[in-house]
């Protein structure tokens, strides 16, 4: 019930009130968490994406806040870039729902949800590649988003080109399984998602990585070489930006999958 459609199926069966109902809908706009944050609970029924918490910039009692009103509003929250120390902090104050944390040290992706939370209704199914395993904490935001709207994921890692010849077996299941979007993230030159972009009939979308040494070794060079691509059906986001490129990702796969 923590959808416009689940409220307007309950209000139609009679399990709820108008008033009840009314109230409830409300709370799927936006609420005030104290002074901390304006939160957007309707986003997901309105773009497709819910609002996602980035916890890199918050306290540990401001995350805790925010994500029990999230909890109480949708039933589920997505929380990217933490640490282990503000995820202990969350286990040890919302003890009552199931967290999820996947990613390394400081880049931790946290999915807390209600014991009977499901997702919507698997429609689509995306491939997520890295080129090596620094990567892979971004990729678990490509995932997550991803798992949150209701859409397969496919993962590959630490397949770059420094050994091209790995690609051969992720690329043959992405054929074979008919995704509908590949999500590549890589560092350094940043080549792959020009490579596989050259090899398959289907949208791809490039993560540039800040993985990588001496001259633009944060994600610069990589970003530049994927802009620069030659190979059409490449799109780009920005640097690091695994979270944006899933919900992207995402939001094709759906369409694509959506029934006639």
């Amino acid at each position: 019930m923590h959808t416009t459609r689940g409220i307007l199926k309950a209000l139609t069966s009679g399990k709820l009130t108008i008033e009840e109902a009314e109230k409830k809908l409300q709370i799927l706009t936006l609420s005030h968490v104290e002074d901390l944050a304006i939160l957007d609970h309707g986003r997901q029924d309105r773009t497709g994406i819910p609002e996602v918490i980035m916890a890199e910039t918050k306290q540990s009692d401001e995350i805790i806040k925010i994500t029990r009103n999230m909890l109480d509003a949708n039933g589920f929250a997505l929380l990217t870039r933490a640490d282990w120390k503000k995820v202990d902090a969350l286990e040890s104050a919302i003890d009552d729902y199931v967290i999820n944390v996947s990613g390394s040290r400081n880049h931790l992706t946290v999915f807390v949800h209600a014991q009977n939370w499901k997702p919507p209704e698997t429609r689509g199914r995306i491939a997520v590649i890295t080129a090596g395993t620094s990567d892979i904490p971004y990729a678990r935001e490509v995932e997550a988003i991803a798992k949150v709207v209701g859409v397969e994921t496919l993962s590959f890692f630490d397949v770059g080109v420094a050994g091209i010849h790995r690609l051969i077996d992720p690329l043959k299941q992405i054929i074979e399984k008919d995704v509908d979007v590949v999500v590549v993230l890589a560092g350094m030159e940043g080549a792959l998602p020009t490579v596989i972009a050259s090899l398959v009939d289907i949208p791809v979308i490039g993560v540039p990585m800040p993985t990588g040494y001496g001259y633009g070794g944060k994600g610069i060079s990589a970003l530049s070489s994927m802009l620069q691509s030659c190979a059409p059906g490449l799109a780009v986001v920005n640097i690091g930006n695994g979270l944006g490129a899933g919900a992207i990702a995402a939001l094709i796969a759906r369409r694509r999958a959506k029934p006639d």
